[in-house]
């Protein structure tokens, strides 16, 4: 693949694709990213994509979709390297073998591969996720997200729903170190805190994921429920709970 220039992804009206995900009046690298994340996250079956155990489909193969139709590898590649929250990895498998004196690698001499860092709801095996074995690892577990969800996590606990693990940042976004974990509107809404040691005590295991996402399965039916809440708070400090419990 070479290198090209941004591709055309707007109608002769100067609209973008219907076939972008996202908004009309959200920015076509807005709607390029919300395309791929849908496709790379949930979307690849649907597609007729074929995805690898640990989550990583060819990028030939992306590209050719309609829905990404115009869509460049250096459109791509950019994205990738620019997004914030570290959402994509993108990779190269070189089919030759690299002799003494080779400087680079072309694009034809193997094959690039992408795929979501986390965040899936199809049966993603191998995403490089590593165990927290120790509470003393997560001091700050943290799930955002709006406040008229609370009424129904209060009642049912926190579910991964759809998805194949519940997610949690280390802190609020923003602070030193957190990118991701904790959805945008939750500026507006709930912050849910985790009482690791109680719930690693149950049985309740914690991932963190290659951007630096927590990730946690739940219990068996995928719920972390209420007895794991160690505080619950709107964005501007008002406790909505608060444990009891003698567990530090």
């Amino acid at each position: 693949m070479s290198a090209e220039s941004k591709p055309t992804t707007q109608s002769k009206g100067g609209k973008p694709k219907s076939n972008l995900r996202g908004r009309p009046q959200d920015s076509e690298d807005v709607r390029i990213s919300k395309t791929l994340s849908y496709i790379l996250r949930h979307g690849a079956e649907k597609e007729s994509l074929k995805m690898r155990s640990d989550g990583y489909i060819k990028v030939d193969d992306l590209l050719a979709r309609p829905k990404l139709k115009g869509v460049t590898f250096s459109v791509l590649e950019e994205l990738v390297k620019n997004n914030d929250k570290q959402r994509y990895q993108l990779i190269f498998e070189p089919e030759k073998t690299v002799e003494p004196g080779d400087t680079e690698l072309k694009p034809t001499d193997g094959t690039w591969w992408i795929r979501a860092s986390q965040g899936h709801s199809l049966k993603v095996e191998e995403l490089e996720l590593r165990e927290i074995k120790s509470a003393e690892e997560l001091p700050v577990a943290v799930h955002g997200t709006a406040r008229q969800t609370w009424p129904a996590i209060e009642k049912t606990g926190l579910s991964r729903m759809a998805r194949n693990h519940i997610h949690l940042a280390t802190g609020k976004l923003g602070e030193e170190g957190v990118i991701s974990g904790v959805a945008a509107h939750a500026k507006h809404g709930v912050l849910i805190y985790i009482d690791v040691p109680q719930a690693m005590a149950e049985g309740i295991k914690f991932y963190m994921s290659a951007n630096g996402v927590v990730l946690s399965e739940g219990n068996t039916d995928g719920v972390l429920e209420k007895k794991y809440f160690k505080r619950v708070e709107t964005a501007d400090g008002q406790v909505l709970y608060e444990s009891t419990s003698d567990v530090l």
